[in-house]
């Protein structure tokens, strides 16, 4: 998001942004702070909190009060404490935004608590799943039957970088190593490493330092990588929401891409949620 507003900034020079998160050395932040006084403030809830409970950040000023991805900030009881400590410290005539791909119905009158009289602006049919610009395909696997036609798409496919989504940290490893093994350019990210090492990999796969991603759903939201045009579900989501988000998350829906399901024999149900996925 922060690379996002810096490009949107290239003719305005005169606004400066900044992004804060948490695994960062806080006195990087609080000198950052200091020295740059930026205009708009990009970062994590807990990041942000502690920042402005050190004195560090003032938001006595703040015009535009932004939540990206609003369901899962206000799902989480933690996380939306801390969102509503940072709110009262805004002003109370700002104007407050928030972003989902999916928001449901028990999430909603969360959101509209922080706002008055709310507008609500849908941009597809939320009775249907559907992902513009995406060729679909699904194949039908056993769990033993995986790994030899994973390798066999990856020989076969001519993309520039794909992303290979897992539904767990284990898988993740496991599955890395074995196309490490293979002599395939992977590189996996999971929770269950430091955030520091997170962004670093990141930054690779985004430099084109590896052309194949294993991620798990940590990575479902937010990646934004133009070379990715095939994404692979090597487990299935748990919900048709948890596949719009892996799919969108990069840039897919902007430009045709291949998309591949593989797909558990006896799993029917997200496969009716979604519009358009033909049978390999």
């Amino acid at each position: 998001i922060c690379h996002e507003f810096e490009r949107f900034s290239t003719y305005l020079p005169d606004i400066k942004v900044a992004v804060f998160y948490g695994g960062v050395n806080i006195k990087v932040h609080k000198d950052l702070l200091k020295n740059e006084c930026p205009h708009i403030v990009v970062g994590t809830p807990g990041r942000i909190l502690a920042l402005t409970r050190d004195k560090d950040l003032s938001l006595k000023n703040v015009r535009h009060f932004i939540l990206d991805e609003c369901d899962k900030m206000l799902e989480s009881l933690d996380m939306r404490r801390d969102v509503q400590e940072i709110f009262k410290m805004t002003p109370h005539d700002k104007q407050v935004m928030m972003f989902s791909a999916t928001l449901s119905k028990e999430i909603r009158p969360v959101c509209k608590k922080f706002m008055q009289d709310p507008m609500e602006i849908y941009v597809d049919d939320e009775a249907k799943l559907t992902l513009h610009g995406l060729v679909q395909h699904y194949i039908k696997l056993s769990e033993m039957e995986k790994n030899r036609k994973l390798n066999d798409l990856l020989d076969a496919l001519d993309f520039n970088q794909v992303v290979i989504f897992v539904k767990s940290v284990n898988r993740a490893a496991e599955l890395n190593k074995l196309l490490v093994e293979c002599n395939f350019p992977s590189i996996c990210i999971h929770s269950g490493m430091s955030q520091e090492e997170r962004l670093t990999r990141y930054k690779g796969f985004k430099e084109g330092h590896k052309r194949i991603l294993v991620a798990t759903d940590l990575v479902g939201r937010g990646i934004d990588i133009e070379r990715v045009n095939i994404v692979i579900n090597y487990d299935m989501p748990d919900s048709a929401d948890t596949y719009l988000h892996r799919m969108c998350s990069t840039r897919l829906v902007l430009r045709t891409s291949e998309h591949i399901l593989s797909r558990d024999l006896s799993s029917n149900q997200l496969n009716e949620s979604i519009a358009g996925p033909r049978e390999v």
